[in-house]
């Protein structure tokens, strides 16, 4: 860190290192059903061992128990698992998919506008939808984030120091590549 707190930037024409600045889910908050099953399921293969009905015998329970789960529980968990947001301090990279993946990329030295959606329920967790337009490309939707207010100043931050060092090195001073020769006569002499 230099000076009030800064971070250090590279000496112009130096190439930067591209480091992770995070890396997000959806708010956990959607497993709670999943949850809930589980525990009923739970519960209810506990309850209903060895006192079932005449027609019905004991492998069937939980036969249809781990039918449930696995609807329920597990195929939901997967969903939440397999999509993540990660930021760089290049790019933001999103990706989804359990058997094929899908992979959206936006950089941040292109700029792009950052829209932030949040109905009552994800003000109370604080959470909210960041969407990610740079009017090109499909607009990249993060859904769910968790703290999104410290996301979207993130995101803001990564955009405006790209940008500066993008403009900077554009217009870094020339080097010469070849033998300039012998230099100008002076006027007058």
């Amino acid at each position: 860190m230099s000076f009030a707190g800064r971070p250090l930037t590279p000496a112009p024409g130096a190439p930067t290192p591209e480091l992770r600045v995070a890396r997000l889910r959806g708010h956990a908050r959607r497993m709670a059903w999943p949850a809930l099953v589980l525990i009923a399921v739970a519960g209810a293969v506990g309850y209903f061992w060895e006192n079932l009905p005449a027609p019905l015998e004991n492998w069937m329970l939980p036969t249809a128990a781990a039918v449930i789960v696995l609807l329920l529980v597990v195929l939901p968990f997967l969903a939440w698992l397999s999509r993540t947001y990660t930021i760089t301090t290049r790019r933001v990279i999103a990706r989804s998919g359990l058997f094929t993946t899908h992979r959206t990329e936006l950089t941040h030295a292109r700029g792009y506008a950052i829209r932030e959606r949040r109905g009552p329920l994800q003000r109370l967790w604080g959470t909210g939808t960041l969407i990610l337009v740079n009017g090109v490309d499909a607009p990249l939707v993060m859904k769910d984030i968790p703290s999104i207010a410290l996301v979207h100043e993130v995101l803001a931050d990564q955009v405006e120091v790209s940008q500066i060092l993008a403009h900077r090195d554009s217009h870094a001073i020339p080097t010469i590549t070849h033998d300039p020769g012998p230099p100008p006569p002076l006027p007058g002499r």
